[in-house]
């Protein structure tokens, strides 16, 4: 049904047009009694449960920031089968992100390009709503980035304005130093820079676990490096990755590439290199109470088992749930417990 849909239907729109069509859609789900029907068909077997970050993970496959970034879709994410929901990229102050269209999809490579900007109604707004969520719900982590208006040698305040609202609300709070899409912020990754930025975020944190986000762009002695500091400065883990500026590997029509223009591209064409950083990450980082979270062209229950084996504690995905529909969780949980099953 759903491949129908978006191949007659939603590809049809703008791609960002057709994710603001989708939340009202997801947003229900989370409401009973429509969340009693999807939670009922949807709730992960008990064996996949995994205890990280001091909380209890339904199943390790969780969706990734980006998809609801201003925290209004969490509970029908939750009913749809994500383990745990990351919103944002949120900022200390609210901005409308960058001129439209700004979302691509590459349907050849199920991939998508984007230069959104960190577009959100801002940590206040976000804090609101997230106050309003119950307790004992979805695990939710909260992933904060560098207002666009403020100067990069003005970045650390910044994260930590957002810190001190967000993180008494978050299960888990994840600084955003790696999308291509803020003028320098791919710079703050730099181990001399990140270092008092992560310690004056970590403070202000208080007790709520952080973890770093890394670009696949860096290089591996740069991977190795951001690992030390996360372990030095006593960081709950790290999240590798996200989106890449590489155009390697893409076989959708050169003019669509072109056009889509500069970005960060996610979805199937990210997978090898995020795996790569994630063996890199693990390699540095082998105490397993070090939380890693492993993303990037994620789309099978097989893909999702193959990254837990390599280390990771948690994956997320985004990009195939474009394309995959909302039963994808489902169906990875249900694939992923018969993968576990006896006897396979």
């Amino acid at each position: 049904m759903y491949p129908l849909l978006f191949t007659h239907v939603l590809s049809r729109f703008d791609p960002e047009v057709a994710h603001h069509l989708a939340m009202p859609v997801i947003r229900a789900m989370g409401i009973r009694p429509l969340s009693w029907v999807a939670r009922a068909l949807t709730r992960p077997a008990p064996e996949l449960r995994v205890k990280a970050l001091g909380h209890e993970f339904p199943t390790p496959f969780g969706v990734a920031a980006g998809f609801d970034k201003n925290a209004v879709a969490v509970r029908g994410l939750d009913a749809l089968g994500f383990g745990h929901v990351e919103v944002g990229t949120l900022t200390a102050i609210p901005q409308p992100g960058n001129p439209r269209p700004r979302l691509f999809r590459l349907v050849a490579d199920r991939a998508l390009i984007n230069r959104m900007g960190f577009n959100n109604a801002g940590a206040e707004a976000a804090a609101r709503r997230l106050a309003r969520l119950r307790r004992g719900g979805a695990v939710v982590g909260v992933n904060i980035g560098k207002s666009r208006v403020v100067a990069v040698e003005d970045a650390t305040a910044d994260y930590v304005a957002s810190a001190r609202m967000l993180s008494p609300l978050a299960d888990y709070l994840a600084v955003n130093v790696s999308s291509p899409n803020t003028p320098g912020l791919r710079g703050l990754q730099a181990v001399e820079t990140l270092r008092p930025l992560l310690t004056a975020v970590k403070d202000a944190a208080g007790e709520t676990p952080l973890l770093v986000k890394i670009a696949p762009d860096l290089p591996d002695d740069e991977v190795e490096g951001v690992t030390r500091l996360a372990l030095e400065l006593g960081l709950a883990g790290l999240i590798a990755t996200n989106t890449t500026i590489s155009r390697e590997g893409l076989t959708a029509d050169p003019a669509t590439i072109i056009a889509a223009g500069e970005g960060g591209l996610s979805g199937a064409p990210l997978k090898a290199r995020s795996l790569e950083v994630l063996r890199i990450v693990r390699s540095v980082a082998t105490d397993p109470g070090f939380c890693v979270i492993s993303v990037g062209g994620v789309e099978t229950a097989e893909e999702v088992q193959e990254r837990l084996d390599l280390g990771a504690t948690l994956v997320q995905g985004y990009s195939a749930f474009i394309y995959e529909g909302p039963l994808w969780a489902r169906r990875i949980n249900r694939d992923l417990a018969a993968l576990r099953a006896p006897g396979r």
